[in-house]
């Protein structure tokens, strides 16, 4: 058997227990936590008075407008500085969970724009409050035409958790630079890293097409290319 072949075949447990206790949650409780804070930031920002609408606009400004490294390493390595102390999964989880938050909240905030004046008075008319509407009619509709952004959120959120190993989270792609710093064999190691994240992402690209087919109301192109 080829050594490299060979060392990627030795390697591959460790890489992937690290993408099972470590990547994996990260990336589905940021994304969870961040759909969170993006939906009440969408909804201040329609919605809110305007002090909060001032603040969640300043907010975005400077998560999607600063490197997600930069913001990993000021919450990491900067609020010790100030006594705030934390182990680098929950830095990490706090800096994915508010970069994520940031970008879906232009997301939500845009499907929900999108959806007619006319389904608020619908709702409205036959005795709905704010709230039913927004629930089961405004949220219902905006969610179709939010799938394909927010999957494409989801799957590059997968890539860009590799940025945590720069704090010090043992994921999948620290688990990689490990490995290498043994046995001096970062072509092979990367590559095989980069192919995992590969893999994965194409699994998910897949489900994301199937879950808008499914979820498509007129069907069109997607059903008609089937």
């Amino acid at each position: 058997m080829p050594h490299w072949l060979q060392l990627m075949l030795d390697s591959l447990p460790t890489l992937l227990w690290a993408a099972l206790i470590f990547t994996v949650p990260l990336t589905l409780l940021s994304f969870a936590f961040g759909l969170f804070v993006g939906l009440v930031a969408a909804l201040v920002r329609l919605f809110g008075p305007k002090p909060l609408v001032a603040v969640v606009r300043f907010y975005v400004w400077i998560f999607r407008g600063t490197p997600l490294l930069v913001q990993l390493f000021l919450i990491f390595y900067g609020l010790p500085s100030v006594g705030i102390l934390l182990d680098a999964f929950s830095a990490a989880l706090i800096g994915f969970t508010l970069n994520i938050g940031a970008y879906t909240s232009e997301i939500i905030r845009a499907v929900i724009g999108s959806v007619p004046k006319g389904q608020w008075e619908a709702a409205y008319s036959i005795g709905m409050t704010w709230g039913q509407a927004m629930r089961r009619t405004i949220l219902p509709q905006a969610g179709r035409v939010a799938v394909p952004p927010l999957s494409n959120t989801f799957i590059s959120l997968v890539k860009d958790t590799s940025l945590a190993a720069a704090i010090t989270v043992p994921e999948m792609f620290q688990a990689a630079q490990r490995i290498v710093a043994t046995t001096y064999e970062p072509l092979i190691l990367y590559v095989e890293a980069a192919a995992l994240y590969l893999a994965l992402s194409s699994v998910l690209s897949a489900l994301q097409t199937r879950l808008e087919k499914r979820l498509s109301r007129y069907g069109g192109f997607l059903e008609a290319r089937s």
